[in-house]
């Protein structure tokens, strides 16, 4: 089989299956220097780090063996639940670390981002859906859409608090507050009332959204050697979060992922999310 012929036959299940691992593996990598910022003050902030080296083993022999795949269901849940309950837990803790404390703006905005690990949640929630809702039924895209509308809520929420640390000092970090806006907007009509011609004119905006993001990844990187007589180490662990940008493309890329399975007919249902099936599936687990 030619490489061509390999790519042809993957499926949007497929490929959502893939994002899932991929990024449950990348996060212990993002949290691994997130939290070296204040050297992992307490043994917990090892929790993610470590439930990202192993999710992502458990769930890497039903990705690349069908035959296993269907051995692994009771697996795949422990590991959907597992990092629902990491990103639950992470964002208490985040919130617990000030805001709590005080409940001020100023706390919100200066203190640990307390969405960051809701990504553990929406991921579980990925993992779950791929083996509660059957992947050719009328539901299964719409869901992974919306899994993307609430990723794209959250990177909205980053963006505004990550830039407001510095008080939007330069006009160009409204640029992906503005873009998140946008894709959040386009996802959430997407989702509502998927008609082919507004799915393709959606998936330019998530091309969009993924070149500010590679961009903001750029400058974040720029920004943070332009201090030759700091350390890299220090640079890459205190300066500006060198992956926090990816989150755009990150985003495009779950959102494609459920407007490919949309236009391929994969969802016959369009707009609806399924709200009985899943429920019937959950009685199942």
């Amino acid at each position: 089989m030619t490489l061509r012929e390999r790519l042809g036959a993957v499926t949007p299940f497929f490929a959502a299956r893939a994002f899932a691992l991929g990024n449950l593996a990348f996060l212990g990598v993002d949290i691994l220097l997130a939290h070296a910022a204040n050297d992992f003050a307490l043994p917990v902030e090892w929790l993610p780090v470590v439930f990202s080296v192993v999710a992502p083993l458990l769930l890497l022999p039903g990705l690349v063996s069908e035959r296993l795949w269907a051995r692994t269901r009771v697996v795949d849940v422990a590991v959907a639940l597992g990092s629902i309950g990491v990103g639950v837990a992470g964002m208490i803790l985040h919130l617990h670390s000030a805001f709590f404390e005080r409940q001020s703006l100023h706390d919100l905005v200066y203190t640990a981002p307390f969405v960051a690990p809701l990504s553990y949640v929406g991921l579980g929630l990925l993992v779950l859906l791929n083996r509660m809702e059957a992947p050719t039924g009328p539901a299964w895209a719409s869901w992974v859409v919306m899994l993307a509308l609430g990723g794209s809520v959250g990177n909205l929420g980053l963006s505004l608090l990550d830039h407001a640390q510095n008080g939007f000092f330069s006009a160009t970090e409204w640029v992906p507050v503005v873009t998140a806006a946008f894709g959040t907007s386009f996802l959430l009509v997407a989702m509502l009332r998927p008609a082919r011609g507004f799915l393709w004119l959606t998936l330019g905006m998530m091309g969009v959204q993924s070149a500010v993001g590679v961009l903001g990844f750029v400058l974040h990187v720029l920004a943070n050697l332009r201090h030759t007589n700091v350390p890299l180490r220090e640079q890459v662990i205190y300066g500006a979060p060198i992956f926090a940008p990816l989150l755009f493309a990150d985003i495009s890329v779950l959102a494609a992922i459920g407007m490919w399975g949309l236009m391929r007919g994969v969802s016959h249902a369009q707009g609806s999310l399924g709200v009985g099936s899943l429920a019937h599936a959950s009685k199942e687990v």
